[in-house]
């Protein structure tokens, strides 16, 4: 299917640094609870992430993800998911998280 690229573009994507990690016993599939600082415009936002197999807390703090900012809350569990981190299954089908290549300031959009 294809879209305009203008309806594309009404996708907010930004850069975001991982300030903690917390455990999400209560997810149906193994998550973690981010909080993800994408700098002074629009603060830190939560996010629930299936991410678990590949990523541990350690790797994930400090670390710049790329996320959706505008898709509204969703409430996942007892938390409200604020944005939605990107990334691209691997071959096992298990989520590889997408980065800008070198480091950038939070908030920043993608273009």
């Amino acid at each position: 299917m294809t879209i305009p690229v203008e309806q594309f573009a009404t996708v907010d994507m930004r850069v975001g640094t991982i300030q903690a990690v917390h455990d999400f016993p209560e997810a149906r599939l193994p998550a973690w609870i981010l909080e993800i600082d994408f700098g002074p415009e629009l603060g830190i936002l939560k996010s629930s992430a299936r991410i678990r197999d590949h990523y541990g807390p350690e790797t994930l703090v400090g670390r710049q993800v790329i996320a959706a900012v505008n898709l509204g809350d969703r409430q996942i569990g007892p938390i409200q998911s604020q944005c939605l981190v990107l990334g691209v299954p691997d071959a096992d089908g298990l989520i590889v998280l997408l980065a800008a290549e070198k480091p950038v300031p939070n908030g920043s959009r993608i273009s």
